[in-house]
């Protein structure tokens, strides 16, 4: 991984390294049940909640397994979501790609934006050559949103994660550098 954490800019976006001080921010969100429950995760019940999730991010970063950019329009600097790389596997040029949006923006397009500028991202700066999205079956928008840039639904993991207490579906999306390039 770089030393400097990179920063990527879009026509309304600023990807950026999420700090301690955007903790409210992200706390917010969060603590939305529609936003975590895609995710697997229970709705953050604190602040320190969303402290550990930035280490988290830290600490990907660092191991070089992963990177997660927090998502900020250009006009507030506040962060409203994240999108980023994680499970990167260097040997075989892949990784997972997750994201996340506050309730408040979605339907703007903005995840879309995020997305597309991450997955660039990772095929021209990691030389990743395929890039996986795992979606819980029930979670339209987010299979509607990946099909848009471009990833193809290769099939069902059946009982692939245990989270909040149950076994989860997932479905396994995958773009390829060649598919993304045809885009």
């Amino acid at each position: 991984m770089e030393k400097e954490f990179p920063i990527i800019e879009t026509s309304r976006l600023i990807l950026r390294e999420v700090k301690k001080e955007d903790a409210f921010d992200m706390f917010t969100y969060l603590s939305d049940i529609d936003v975590v429950k895609p995710m697997g995760l229970e709705p953050f019940q604190t602040v320190k909640d969303a402290w550990d999730e930035i280490n988290w991010y830290t600490s990907i970063y660092e191991e070089g397994t992963g990177i997660r950019w927090g998502i900020t329009l250009k006009d507030s600097g506040k962060v409203i979501g994240s999108c980023g790389f994680l499970n990167m596997l260097t040997k075989h040029s892949r990784a997972e790609i997750g994201y996340e949006l506050s309730k408040d923006y979605w339907g703007k397009g903005i995840a879309s934006e995020a997305l597309e500028a991450v997955v660039k991202y990772g095929y021209h700066h990691y030389h990743l050559e395929r890039i996986e999205a795992l979606i819980e079956p029930a979670n339209l928008s987010s299979q509607k949103l990946v099909e848009k840039q471009g990833f193809k639904r290769e099939g069902l993991l059946r009982h692939y994660e245990f989270t909040c207490g149950k076994f989860d579906d997932l479905y396994m999306y995958s773009i390829i550098k060649e598919d993304f390039n045809l885009i």
